[in-house]
């Protein structure tokens, strides 16, 4: 008989979202149900006892440990930890996995309240007597929560939830419905994040609003060599198709202004043309702003057609990485990628 299994999958919220979206999409992969906080429904119950009859109905539970020990209730124990600590009283089949280098965790997702952070390694000792797994990144955690939920099914069998063909009830039929309609609205939901803007985004400056860049050149002024400054009007979305294609692994902030300075670079002649009553010569050395560069990312990082890399490198390496969200990966292709003869007029 086809089974599914559900899910709980417990963590703080605000500090791993994209951590939760890929062990969304791997259990989905998997043909499991995935069951956590985006997907608690309207109720007169109490959260508390809601989330109690939730992982009560899941075959199994998840619990994702990142830099925070998260909001915690009226004795200071986290909710998170009231999750897990009910799981494990329920005797459930649980799964932790926990940051591999918690040191490398951007402080703004780390903890930073030393009482906090006690109760943070409390926490994860309590979370060692169970099952535990390592993980460094978003999409390295997606592999190694599908590895190890194939391994937990294996070893630890559950009742799980059949198809509606398979069903001997009226009432099995219409739980599996549910669960079903809820799989597929969390799988239209991950596909919004993709390809819808960011809620709050509508009221910022992008697309085709011009946007002035400041810049500085050096040219020959009655035979000498001077730096000027001047600007140019771009679009926000000339600026992005510059630099997006750069980022689809990932870039640093130095080559992601090396991409700015050869677009500028390359409609130079707009700057020759507008200084030559001032019988300027050999342009060269052409270099954007710094204050006009941070607005550039500070904007892009607002719109979410970009976010810091958190890809493994050496301590040493001290610079800044950016690459795109899957929104913006979604816009880039919209605006670079080739399209069929017929549909361009």
């Amino acid at each position: 008989m086809d089974k599914r299994y559900q899910v709980f999958v417990s963590s703080t919220y605000e500090d791993l979202q994209e951590e939760r979206k890929e062990v969304m999409q791997a259990l989905l992969e998997l043909d499991c149900i995935p069951a956590g906080m985006e997907l608690f429904p309207a109720s007169n119950d109490d959260q508390w006892t809601l989330i109690k009859k939730v992982i009560d109905d899941c075959d199994y539970y998840i619990l994702i440990i990142g830099g925070r020990y998260g909001s915690t209730n009226e004795e200071g124990k986290s909710y998170t930890q009231m999750e897990f600590e009910y799981a494990l009283s329920t005797e459930k089949p649980i799964i932790s996995f926990l940051p591999k280098h918690p040191q490398n965790i951007p402080i703004g997702k780390s903890e930073q309240d030393g009482e906090k952070k006690e109760k943070l390694e409390a926490f994860k000792e309590l979370a060692k007597k169970k099952l535990i797994k390592y993980w460094e990144s978003s999409e390295n955690l997606g592999s190694v929560v599908s590895r190890s939920m194939v391994r937990l099914i294996k070893d630890f069998p559950a009742e799980g939830w059949v198809r509606s063909k398979s069903a001997i009830d009226e009432n099995s039929l219409k739980e599996i419905a549910r669960l079903q309609k809820e799989n597929n609205d969390l799988r239209l939901r991950l596909h919004s994040i993709a390809t819808e803007a960011p809620k709050g985004t509508e009221d910022f400056s992008q697309g085709e609003d011009d946007v002035e860049v400041k810049l500085s050149f050096t040219a020959y002024e009655f035979r000498k060599r001077h730096r000027y400054n001047t600007s140019l009007i771009f679009s926000w979305n000339e600026l992005f198709s510059c630099v997006a294609p750069s980022m689809i692994d990932e870039c640093s902030d130095m080559e992601f202004m090396e991409n700015l300075n050869s677009l500028i670079d390359s409609v130079s002649f707009i700057i020759k043309d507008y200084e030559d009553n001032k019988m300027l010569d050999d342009f060269e050395d052409f270099k954007i702003d710094l204050e006009s560069f941070n607005l550039i990312k500070v904007q892009f990082k607002a719109l979410g057609l970009i976010c810091l890399s958190n890809k493994k490198r050496s301590a040493s390496d001290r610079n800044t990485y950016w690459k795109l969200t899957p929104y913006g990966d979604y816009v880039m292709t919209k605006l670079l990628a080739v399209k069929k003869k017929e549909a361009i007029k």
